[in-house]
């Protein structure tokens, strides 16, 4: 934990309640805490080889929701745990989520040129650079990660192999498999769901867990993140494709409309907009009940969800 040891000493021991501090203001400090963590992780962009680090940085450092380091955040609060346990898996998360985009934007994949605003990485550092910036982040995840404090239930295997099994090809890989696969072709809504269980739920659900993880959460309130999770992803896909035709592209700071100039299936083109709101609200409640063993330490959980129901970008 050495190049991020100061972070850590100088984070406060838990994260607000909602008494001390307005959820918009939580979400900007925590991705903040978060962003300073990951500045003195990764290494500096003038350590050679520069073009790599760089690149590495571009890619993270472009802006983003934070949403998953943050629900990791949560989910400690949620368990008892501390923010500083709670940093190095939030940042860990995060890089491996911000691998998958800079690969998912390739012109082998989704091939688009804008991500957060501005043009994607392969476009700024070209496509064998950005293949080498998504490993280079992938395995800096792992790097973090392992700097985890161990707890009483879980330690550096523990962490380690929950990461690896989201990230490789029954879940994040597997899911963009499944949704390469699925373009141009009629889709069901089963289908939809078993693309986005793997392609983005299963990451939120390991954001959860990890945290939750830090704090030495007991397997029964692992089990209810897990749910919470699952069905807190699935909304947020319908969400995001819902966006994806009703926002542009300066709202959204990605190009709007790609899914469908791809053929690429969605919860709207499947089952209709109305129908997608309707859904997206429905996995949101079960999300909240999913929540009940945690009492009022869920607070932030329960305004996170909402909040992303009701986001329009």
């Amino acid at each position: 934990m050495e190049r991020a040891k100061h972070l850590f000493s100088n984070s406060p021991h838990y994260v607000p309640s909602p008494k001390h501090m307005p959820l918009k203001a939580y979400l900007a400090a925590s991705a903040a805490e978060v962003d300073a963590a990951m500045d003195a992780f990764l290494p500096k962009a003038k350590q050679r080889p520069a073009a790599i680090h760089e690149a590495m940085r571009y890619a993270v450092f472009a802006g983003g929701k934070r949403l998953r380091p943050v629900l990791c955040l949560a989910a400690a609060e949620a368990c008892g745990g501390t923010f500083s346990a709670a940093l190095a898996p939030a940042c860990a998360v995060e890089l491996m989520h911000t691998y998958s985009l800079v690969h998912d934007d390739l012109p082998a994949m989704d091939d688009d040129d804008l991500r957060r605003g501005r043009p994607t990485c392969h476009k700024v550092y070209g496509e064998g650079m950005a293949v080498l910036c998504g490993d280079a982040l992938l395995t800096e995840a792992f790097i973090v990660l392992a700097k985890t404090p161990a707890t009483k239930r879980y330690g550096v295997r523990e962490y380690i192999a929950e990461l690896a099994e989201t990230g490789g090809s029954k879940k994040l890989i597997g899911g963009q498999v499944m949704d390469l696969e699925g373009e141009g072709k009629k889709l069901t809504k089963r289908d939809l769901v078993r693309i986005h269980e793997a392609k983005t739920a299963a990451l939120l659900i390991t954001s959860l867990r990890l945290g939750a993880m830090s704090a030495n959460a007991t397997p029964a309130k692992l089990d209810a993140l897990t749910k919470f999770g699952h069905n807190l992803g699935l909304a947020f896909q319908i969400i995001d494709d819902i966006l994806d035709v009703t926002q542009s592209t300066a709202v959204l700071g990605k190009t709007a409309g790609k899914d469908q100039a791809v053929g690429k299936a969605t919860y709207p083109a499947v089952i209709g907009l109305a129908a997608s709101r309707k859904e997206a609200a429905k996995l949101t409640r079960s999300a909240m009940k999913s929540l009940k063993p945690f009492g009022r330490k869920s607070i932030r959980l329960e305004e996170i969800a909402n909040h992303l129901l009701q986001r329009k970008y």
